[in-house]
């Protein structure tokens, strides 16, 4: 009687999602639905989107203010 050959790898064989790359990403494939950021990731991009907004609001008010178009008395005033 001949021993049966072990297999080298379950990962093919699993049908439950087990915390393996290969399996999360075919349980991601198989259930588009069920996949969404947490509510903590969420959170976090949000306070960072705030914050890079408040910090270009402070560099566009301390930057210096030009006259792209500046107006017809003062373009009269320089003839």
């Amino acid at each position: 009687m001949t021993r049966k050959k072990k297999t080298r790898s379950l990962a093919d064989k699993v049908t439950i999602r087990t915390g393996r790359r290969k399996d999360f990403k075919k349980w991601r494939h198989d259930n588009p639905d069920q996949v969404a950021p947490s509510r903590r990731f969420v959170a976090k991009k949000q306070q960072q989107r705030k914050l890079q907004a408040a910090r270009k609001m402070a560099r566009q008010e301390s930057g210096q203010s030009i006259q792209i178009h500046p107006s017809d008395k003062d373009n009269k005033e320089d003839s």
